[in-house]
């Protein structure tokens, strides 16, 4: 018998990149760090505590935007980190208050061109500011698209069919010049911000934008001003800057949908609650309520805030928060947590849990800061991205160096390939790809009841191909009960009043449960004289002037207690399953007490659903081999780490690690902690109304361990949409850019025309986020 555990209960685009008239900024302060230093071998407290910030940015169009704001903010001092997420519109910001402070940080977003916007009481600052940007490129889509559509019919002229007047025709390129400065003008954020990131050397995608539609534009300029000879391409940028628009309005509208887990659980909470102040009931603001109030409950409310029952009784519906579709009984006692719906009952409850404390605001911290967060694969994304625009630039140039001056075909077909290779280029499906499968896995992960701390997590999440599950709160239900008392010498109401004696003071879970056997026996227990744990072997007491020992043989051995009489019990309760208590008086052997700590509900089909993944499944306990293996087998798992002491888990975990195994452990949290930490992934399983477990990768809201399995399905399944994603952004400017560079030319005598390359690069972004999408109707193993 184990003992010792206690009971388990700015863009880049220079400065401005991404600078509108509107920029949404909304800061939230999530937390603050320590720092320590390590020199000399000796670890140094240093003075700088670090705050960390999110904060929301609407409008950037590219991951050339997110990337290059993270490298301003990076470069600021005072800041030790920041990471900004193109698919969520956020910057998470670490920073030291001592070196810098907010309204510093506000001027540096300012200076980028953003607006700092506070949160309004009542309204939702990201909904609107998402709202102005979607309304605000389909204005300018509508006027792009008003300008390039009689554009392009006149640049067909005669082939329309269409009789035009004469004096449409003999004015056509005057007229297609205002068309086609009409439609430049609705997308002139693709200018403004594209010439301002080459003026400060970090280009973007709005960088190739504008210089590609800016030279069809100015070429066509020259040849309507100055007479040239040649043919004028105003319907070209017409057109190209209306699928430009066309392909931002559908990505902004796609990306907003990949945050709907976060708004989802930002709505269910309530906005009142009914408070009792003296004999009324009073209606107030649900940032009014204060620990310690008396909250009324009606049938079909939502629960304001986590408490516990006072008076009455209800179901509980708990889906929203737990994914438990059964309601839940309440009654006298019982914990409730905020922002679920209760049934037909009523009932009073105690607030004891508000603000950010509540189990809701824990979630929602937590899922964002997963969402905040950058995957491993994202790195290798973002070095990509920082060299990608100024990559295609060159090749764009070299393209139209070569078919001018080496091949010899002419201005107009090299300007064609210079042009088609800038709009075909597109990073944002590279930045797309990653986080926005993230913010779909991270957000479906919330809607079941798993919650994945960082993108990392979700990413590490589906190598693992070992669970190991420790025993006692985690497979079994760690409320151990007596069910044999084997007295050896002397009476067995005796054996049981002298063990729960020695155990009185104990907090271990075994020793708990011989001292609720003994007094809802009515056996009398005494106050020990002396108490001494030792851990993994059992106690030491003094009662009623006799040394009492209350452990395993172990404990017996070191203390040289002969045991041969009481071997013969052991191994039958052992057998069964039993963890066979030893008790020894006066240095004699005086029996065994078994003890049952039977298995969850859910522990067998959790076990079987990791099997069907093709995973292994082990067990480890501070139990005998033969106890353990009784257990192991009841729940369907092959492999067995029995007698391991509570620090010594960690080392199992190593050793299994040390022989390839990538390592899921799963455990309560509190005394797996340093297991949990050494795995490879730790899950941890929340407590109550606490999900805010400092250990582990992954936290199961419910104790259902069937969530092991979802959890582990959820991140194979969102690696998938991210291979998948990846691929079809590689593959599209592999394909793409040389094409349009006219590699086929030579061959099949194809030019790739510059409309079907603006077509085509929105197209890409779209396709991504679409395909993350449609993670909205995946439903994982046992879903």
């Amino acid at each position: 018998m184990a003992r010792g555990g206690g009971r388990k209960r700015a863009c880049a685009r220079g400065g401005s990149c991404c600078a509108r008239a509107h920029r949404r900024v909304w800061v939230r302060r999530i937390g603050k760090v320590q720092k320590n230093n390590k020199e000399n071998g000796e670890v140094k407290a240093m003075p700088e505590k670090t705050e960390t910030i999110i904060i929301p940015v609407g409008g950037m169009d590219c991951a050339s935007c997110a990337m290059s704001i993270e490298t301003m903010l990076k470069s600021t001092k005072g800041v030790r980190d920041a990471r900004v997420n193109f698919a969520s519109q956020k910057a998470t910001v670490e920073y030291v208050p001592s070196e810098i402070g907010m309204p510093a940080i506000e001027a540096i977003i300012t200076k980028l061109g953003f607006e700092v916007l506070r949160e309004k009481p009542g309204k939702d600052a990201e909904k609107e500011a998402r709202e102005r940007e979607i309304n605000g490129y389909r204005t300018r889509l509508m006027v792009a698209v008003v300008a390039a559509v009689p554009a392009a019919i006149l640049a067909m002229g005669e082939m329309t069919g269409i009789p035009f007047p004469e004096w449409i025709m003999e004015n056509s390129m005057w007229i297609q010049f205002l068309l086609a400065t009409l439609a430049i003008m609705a997308g002139s954020q693709f200018f403004t911000r594209g010439t301002k990131a080459l003026i400060n050397r970090m280009p973007t995608m709005d960088s190739l934008v504008a210089i590609g539609v800016g030279a069809a534009y100015l070429y066509s300029v020259a040849v309507t001003f100055l007479g040239l000879e040649g043919f004028v391409y105003y319907e070209i940028a017409a057109i190209l800057i209306s699928f430009l628009l066309l392909g931002r309005l559908m990505e902004a509208t796609a990306r907003g949908k990949t945050s709907e887990a976060i708004k989802r659980l930002m709505g269910l909470q309530p906005k009142t609650a009914r408070v009792m102040r003296g004999k009324e009931e009073v209606e107030i603001p649900i940032a009014n309520v204060k620990v310690g109030d008396v909250l009324v409950i009606r049938p079909g409310e939502k629960i304001p805030v986590d408490g516990s029952v006072l008076d009455g009784e209800s179901y509980v519906d708990e889906a929203m928060i737990t994914g438990e579709p059964i309601p839940v009984a309440k009654r006298k006692g019982a914990v409730v947590i905020g922002a679920t719906i209760n049934g037909t009952g009523s009932f009073r409850m105690r607030a004891e849990k508000v603000g950010k404390d509540t189990m809701l605001a824990q979630i929602i911290k937590l899922v964002e800061e997963a969402q905040g967060s950058k995957a491993p694969i994202q790195r290798l994304v973002d070095k990509v991205s920082a060299y990608f625009v100024p990559t295609v630039m060159g090749l764009a140039i070299i393209a139209g160096l070569y078919w001018y001056f080496i091949a010899g075909m002419g201005f107009v077909f090299a300007l064609t390939a210079f042009v088609t290779t800038l709009i075909i280029a597109c990073p944002c499906a590279l930045g797309l790809a990653t986080p926005t499968a993230v913010m779909m896995g991270t957000g479906k992960g919330a809607e079941y009841g798993v919650l994945f701390k960082t993108a990392k997590a979700l990413e590490e999440a589906h190598k693992v191909r070992m669970v190991v599950f420790d025993k006692t709160g985690t497979l079994t239900k760690g409320e151990p009960e007596v069910t044999d008392i084997v007295p050896i010498g002397m009476d067995a109401d005796d054996l049981l009043a002298f063990a729960a004696s020695a155990e009185r003071n104990s907090e271990h879970p075994l020793g708990e449960a011989i001292v609720r056997e003994a007094r809802e026996s009515k056996a009398r227990i005494a106050e020990p004289r002396s108490f001494k744990s030792i851990t993994g072997r059992g106690v030491e007491a003094g009662v009623g002037g006799k040394k009492v020992l209350v452990g395993n043989r172990k404990l017996m051995e070191e203390r040289k207690v002969k045991v041969a009489g009481a071997e013969e019990a052991m191994t039958q309760l052992e057998e069964k399953g039993r963890t066979a208590v030893m008790v020894a008086v006066g240095g004699k052997i005086a029996g065994v007490i078994g003890i049952a700590d039977s298995l969850k509900e859910n522990s067998v089909d959790a076990v079987r659903m990791l099997k069907k993944q093709g995973l292994r499944v082990a067990m480890i306990t501070g139990d005998n081999r033969r106890t353990a293996q009784a257990i192991a087998k009841e729940a369907g798992i092959d492999m067995v780490l029995a007698e391991v002491l509570p620090e010594e888990k960690e080392k199992e975990v190593r050793r299994l690690q040390a022989e390839g195994m990538k390592i899921a452990f799963v455990g309560d949290g509190i005394n797996d902690a340093p297991a949990l930490a050494a795995s490879d992934i730790g899950i941890a399983i929340g407590s109550g109304t606490d999900v805010a477990i400092e250990s582990g990768d992954i936290v199961l809201v419910k104790d259902d361990l069937r969530d092991v399995a979802k959890a582990l399905d959820i991140s194979k399944y969102t690696m998938k949409k991210i291979r998948q994603n990846l691929f079809w952004a590689f593959f599209y400017n592999v394909i793409g850019i040389p094409v349009a560079m006219g590699v086929l030319y030579p061959f099949t005598g194809f030019l790739l025309n510059p409309l079907v390359a603006g077509g085509a690069m929105a197209f890409s972004s779209v396709s991504v986020v679409s395909n993350s999408l449609l993670m909205k109707g995946y439903k994982p193993i046992g879903g």
